[in-house]
């Protein structure tokens, strides 16, 4: 490894992984500064007092935006800033192991999670890490790993410079983050930025033509294919669906005469939804992660063995047992209006009692209520900016009841919720909890508020 460059860095943010970053760093024998605006953060400096005089280079964690005093400051200094995704591809043990890269507004951990599965089924030591929950930096210390499936926001990205992915992936976008980027163009700049200097394939979603257009623009090495993935018959250089299998036309060596066949919409069928029925967005992550895996050689049979053992993580459209005929489902994990809105796709119309509402993150309601509002009996609005909520249900969803639970009501919010839930509810109807908002005003984060949601209603029987 090339003797690191730096003496004295500052770590901005000592969450899960800045603490890697600074470990990592200490490590290699580099004096750390710790910043953190949080008093209970053991041994950190505030932002508004940290003496940047004697500082090489500031690592950020994904909660400090770019416009905000501290990074604003550093930037006004001339000190290089970087991610955490970018120091831990600058000190990975083992330079050789591939990554294997992925983003988008929505699907990212659950798509990264069925690529890692596929590669550990084709016989790869494996490792999901970044954004799903495993610091870069921590996980790219062991030598053993042959491969990494890596998840990364669009705060990672945005001071990531030199990441070399062998593939890469963008499977959304929509409006999300807008408050933090400083609009949709900024938002989008980062994602696409996941796709420079790719080595063997740029994968992106055909039903979303904003994912091509950054293929098309990205400063790729040579040899790099741009590979699509759709829930339609597949073109030349595609994955997509054919008489419910699950085809190859971009990696095969026949493809420009056939599709290989690599596994089959039966492979999924144990991830379908209450009502039987698979999601759209679960095939299209299934095909996504199967292009990432196949970019780096995994066999078909691995990647249908993968997908038949595969199980969702919690949070993401988990049912709730009850015993009242109701269906609940917790969804905490859609975070965004894109997300809700594909949650709320899979409910009948006129049955869903929707739990929405937090943090708006700078994003607007209006296109969700307007393509999804049949599917509402009802919304119950939580969070401290309800408020965005209820005006587009005025606008495009007249009809349907709101109900409201007082953004100060914090350590009981969910309870009322549920309550209110279970007083609308009747044999047949789904109460879903998919917020479309972030949940730092009222929860630690979005587990805490699923979590709570599960609670809540395991209590409507007491």
């Amino acid at each position: 490894m090339t003797p690191f460059p730096y003496q004295r860095v500052a770590v901005a943010g000592l969450g899960t992984s800045g603490r890697a970053a600074q470990a990592a760093l200490e490590a290699l024998g580099v004096t750390v500064l710790g910043v953190d605006d949080d008093p209970q953060v053991p041994g950190a400096v505030p932002s508004d007092q940290a003496d940047l005089s004697g500082v090489e280079l500031v690592v950020a964690s994904p909660g400090w935006p770019p416009h905000g005093a501290f990074l604003s400051r550093v930037a006004a200094a001339g000190r290089p800033i970087w991610s955490e995704v970018e120091l831990a591809w600058r000190l990975r043990a083992r330079p050789d192991a591939p990554w294997l890269a992925l983003t988008g507004t929505n699907g990212k951990t659950t798509t990264v999670e069925m690529t890692a599965a596929m590669l550990q089924a084709g016989g790869a030591l494996a490792v999901a890490a970044g954004n799903v929950g495993n610091p870069l930096v921590a996980a790219v210390a062991d030598p053993a790993v042959d491969v990494f499936a890596c998840e990364l926001s669009s705060f990672q990205l945005h001071y990531t410079e030199s990441l070399a992915p062998l593939a890469a992936a963008v499977l959304n976008v929509a409006p999300d983050h807008l408050d933090w980027h400083g609009g949709w163009e900024g938002y989008a700049a980062d994602k696409a930025r996941i796709y420079q200097r790719t080595g063997r394939a740029c994968i992106y979603n055909v039903a979303d033509p904003a994912t091509e257009a950054m293929v098309r623009a990205a400063d790729v090495a040579a040899g790099a294919v741009a590979v699509g993935f759709t829930l339609g018959a597949p073109r030349l250089g595609e994955l997509g669906l054919v008489d419910g299998l699950l085809v190859d036309r971009a990696f095969h060596e026949r493809r420009y005469r056939e599709a290989r066949p690599i596994a089959s919409i039966d492979d999924l069928a144990h991830l379908a939804g209450p009502d039987g029925r698979l999601a759209p967005h679960v095939v299209a992550n299934a095909l996504a992660a199967a292009a990432l895996a196949l970019a780096y050689g995994t066999e078909p049979a691995a990647i249908a063995r993968a997908l038949r053992q595969f199980e969702l993580g919690a949070h993401r459209l988990a049912v709730v047992p009850s015993r009242d005929g109701v269906t609940w489902i917790d969804d905490s994990k859609a975070t965004n209006a894109h997300a809700a809105a594909a949650a709320l796709a899979a409910g009948e119309p006129g049955r869903v009692i929707w739990i929405a509402g937090g943090l708006a993150k700078g994003a607007r309601f209006e296109d969700l209520v307007q393509a999804r509002g049949d599917r509402l009996k009802a919304a119950i609005l939580i969070g401290v900016d309800h408020h965005e909520w209820a005006e587009a249900l005025a606008r495009h969803a007249a009809g349907v009841p709101v109900y409201e639970v007082d953004p100060a009501q914090t350590g009981s919010v969910m309870q009322s919720a549920v309550r209110q839930a279970a007083a609308l509810a009747q044999p047949g109807d789904v109460v879903l909890l998919a917020p479309a908002a972030a949940s730092m005003d009222q929860f630690t984060n979005y587990a805490q508020r699923g979590e709570a949601f599960a609670a809540a209603v395991r209590a409507l029987g007491d």
